[in-house]
C-alpha cells in the first residue's frame, strides 16, 4: 500500500464519518486550511465549507457509504481514484472519479471530482 493509498482511504472515511465533531477533526488533519473541492454539483473552498458539503451529501444520501471503486493511481503529489456511493451490500447508486493533490505538508489542498453515474435528481 502506497502512502497515497492511505490518504485516499482516510479521504473516503471522512465522507463516511457521520459524527460532526469526529468528521471535523479528521478534516482538519487531512485537508489544507484553504482546501478547494470542485465537482459537477458543488464548488467550495476551505475546511468549514467542505465539512458543510459533506454533511449535506450525507443528509441527501442517508445510509449510503463511499467505497473505493478500484486502485489508487498516484505519482508525485497527485492521485486519481474511483469511488462508489451506495447502501452496503447493494449495487452502488453513484460512481465517480476524483483527482486529489497534496501540499508540501502532505495535506490535500485540491480535489477535482467527476460523476460517472448518478440517478436523475
Amino acid at each position: 500500500m502506497s502512502d497515497f493509498d492511505t490518504v485516499i482511504e482516510r479521504y473516503l472515511a471522512v465522507w463516511n464519518e457521520t459524527d460532526p465533531a469526529a468528521r471535523r477533526t479528521a478534516i482538519d488533519e487531512i485537508f489544507a486550511e484553504r482546501v478547494r473541492y470542485v465537482d459537477p454539483l458543488a464548488a467550495v473552498e476551505g475546511r468549514e465549507a467542505l465539512d458543510a458539503l459533506i454533511g449535506a451529501v450525507q443528509q441527501q444520501f442517508a445510509g449510503f457509504v463511499f467505497a473505493p471503486g478500484g486502485p489508487v493511481d498516484a505519482h508525485h503529489d497527485q492521485a486519481r481514484f474511483t469511488w462508489n456511493l451506495g447502501r452496503p451490500g447493494e449495487e452502488p447508486l453513484v460512481a465517480g472519479f476524483d483527482v486529489a493533490e497534496r501540499d508540501a505538508d502532505g495535506r490535500i489542498f485540491q480535489v477535482l471530482g467527476f460523476i460517472d453515474r448518478a440517478p436523475a435528481l
